[in-house]
C-alpha cells in the first residue's frame, strides 16, 4: 500500500515522458555517430596517410614503376660516361637498402650490414632478365612491408626502436622514401644519357 500511496498520480504520463526522453537521447546518439563519421581523421591517421603517400612517391618525382618501366635489357648493366653506376647497380642498391631498413624497423634480431660492400651488387649487370625481375618484385614486396608497418595502428611511429640508437619507425619510413627517391633520380640520369628516357 505504501508503494501505491507514494506512486505519482500521473505515473503513466511520467512513463511516457521518460520513454520519449530516452527515444530522443537515442536519436541524438545516432546523430552524433553520423557526425563523427564526417569528422576528418585525427592527427595520427593523417600522419600515417601522408607517410604512406610519401612511400608511394609520385607527388614530387617519378614513381619507382615509372622509372623502371620498359627498361631495355641491353642497357641494364650499362654505365654511362661520367656516372658511377648502372641501372642494375642502382636498382639492387635500392632493394638492399630498403630491405635493410625494413628489417631493422621490425626485427629484434636485426644484424647490421657492412657498408658499402653489402649494399651494392658485385656486378654492374644482372645475370639475366629473371634476376632483374626478382629485384623489382622484392622492392615492391618490401615496400608493402614498410607500408603495412606504418599503417598498423598498433605501431607507435614515435617510439624509439628498442634495438636501435634512438631511431623510430617514422624516421625509418621517411628514410626509405628519401633514399629511394634519390636513387630513382640517378636511374633517370642513366636513362637520359642512354637515350631511353621519354618523359
Amino acid at each position: 500500500m505504501a508503494i501505491t500511496a507514494n506512486r505519482p498520480r500521473n505515473w503513466t504520463s511520467l512513463q511516457r515522458r521518460e520513454a520519449g526522453r530516452a527515444s530522443a537521447i537515442f536519436c541524438d546518439l545516432q546523430c552524433c555517430a553520423a557526425i563523427l563519421d564526417c569528422i576528418p581523421m585525427d592527427n595520427d591517421q593523417f600522419l600515417r596517410k601522408h607517410v604512406l603517400e610519401l612511400l608511394d612517391g609520385g607527388h614530387g618525382h617519378a614513381t619507382f614503376d615509372q622509372v623502371i618501366k620498359d627498361f631495355p635489357a641491353k642497357f641494364r648493366g650499362e654505365i654511362p660516361n661520367g656516372l658511377p653506376h648502372s641501372a642494375w647497380m642502382l636498382l639492387e642498391h635500392i632493394r638492399i637498402a630498403q630491405w635493410d631498413i625494413l628489417d631493422f624497423s621490425r626485427n629484434p634480431k636485426y644484424k647490421e650490414l657492412k657498408w658499402p660492400a653489402d649494399y651494392w651488387p658485385k656486378n654492374p649487370a644482372p645475370a639475366n632478365a629473371v634476376e632483374w625481375e626478382k629485384s623489382v618484385v622484392a622492392v615492391h614486396e618490401d615496400l608493402k612491408g614498410m607500408k603495412d608497418l606504418v599503417s598498423n595502428p598498433k605501431t607507435d611511429l614515435f617510439a624509439k626502436i628498442p634495438w636501435g640508437e634512438g631511431q623510430t619507425v617514422l624516421r625509418e619510413a621517411m628514410l626509405v622514401a628519401d633514399h629511394t627517391a634519390h636513387h630513382l633520380g640517378q636511374i633517370i640520369d642513366v636513362r637520359r644519357l642512354l637515350g631511353i628516357w621519354k618523359q
